[in-house]
């Protein structure tokens, strides 16, 4: 039985609310029995058509590198931060400066982030950066010693609502890591 679009829709949409995490096309896909699963296409559609229908609205439907996911828009944060008691932890500097270098120069090495730098990196910086799963170890560099080749992960794009890395701002415009 083929179900109607909008009821398709509703159903998308209802998901994505309901959902701790991001939703990929096929988690959507797979909500749906055989015989009243939409193509991929029509998926994909009414995903922009939502995407459309939020535009003006305080919520939005966002892309990024896990699936689709409900997000309140920037603008609203000053008023919606104020939920939350526990303030995130604060990013250092040395640490927003150690994930740009790795997030713009993947594959990279411990030695090269700190002759980036030019000072030492600290093992509790890496260590909290594993701990969030920003960064993981992707193989070794063929050299003596063999040093770990950090990248970021999905959970790092997650974690700046960003699709791609492709989706990072020019490193040009990063003179001051505290806009971030």
């Amino acid at each position: 039985m083929k179900l109607s679009t909008a009821l398709i829709k509703n159903v998308i949409e209802s998901a994505i609310f309901a959902s701790p995490e991001p939703l990929t096309v096929d988690e959507l896909l797979n909500l749906f029995a055989d015989e009243e699963k939409p193509s991929r296409l029509q998926l994909q559609i009414l995903l922009k058509e939502l995407q459309t229908e939020y535009a003006t609205r305080p919520l939005e439907i966002v892309e990024i590198a896990s699936g689709y996911r409900f997000q309140v828009r920037a603008k609203f944060s000053p008023w919606i931060s104020k939920l939350w008691h526990d303030k995130p932890p604060k990013l250092s500097r040395a640490m927003l400066e150690t994930l740009a270098i790795i997030a713009y120069r993947q594959p990279v090495t411990r030695a090269e982030i700190e002759a980036i730098r030019g000072v030492v990196v600290s093992t509790q910086i890496i260590k909290a950066l594993f701990d969030r799963e920003w960064i993981v170890v992707v193989g070794h560099r063929e050299v003596p010693g063999r040093p770990a080749l950090l990248a970021t992960t999905r959970e790092f794009l997650d974690a700046f609502s960003r699709k791609t890395l492709a989706e990072l701002p020019p490193l040009a415009a990063l003179r001051d890591l505290e806009a971030i």
